[in-house]
């Protein structure tokens, strides 16, 4: 993410969850649209409790589909 230094603590408390770049690849792919869509938030909405109540359930659902993906198998 961003310098979030100027965003409301929870806004940036949460913005650091949505890192993947140290997931392996697979998972990777999975997460960085979650990313992707927790930084277009943050860059289009203001600081408030609707925000924060976004940005916490779009975590949920990324750590969801980031524990699927743990089921997909291997490629070997």
């Amino acid at each position: 993410m961003q310098d979030l230094s100027h965003r409301h603590p929870g806004t940036a408390h949460l913005a650091r969850y949505f890192e993947y770049e140290h997931l392996p690849t697979q998972l990777q792919t999975i997460s960085r649209p979650c990313h992707d869509l927790a930084q277009d938030m943050i860059d289009a909405l203001p600081d408030g409790p609707e925000l924060t109540a976004g940005l916490r359930k779009l975590l949920e659902a990324k750590d969801c589909f980031v524990r699927a993906a743990l089921d997909i198998p291997k490629e070997t």
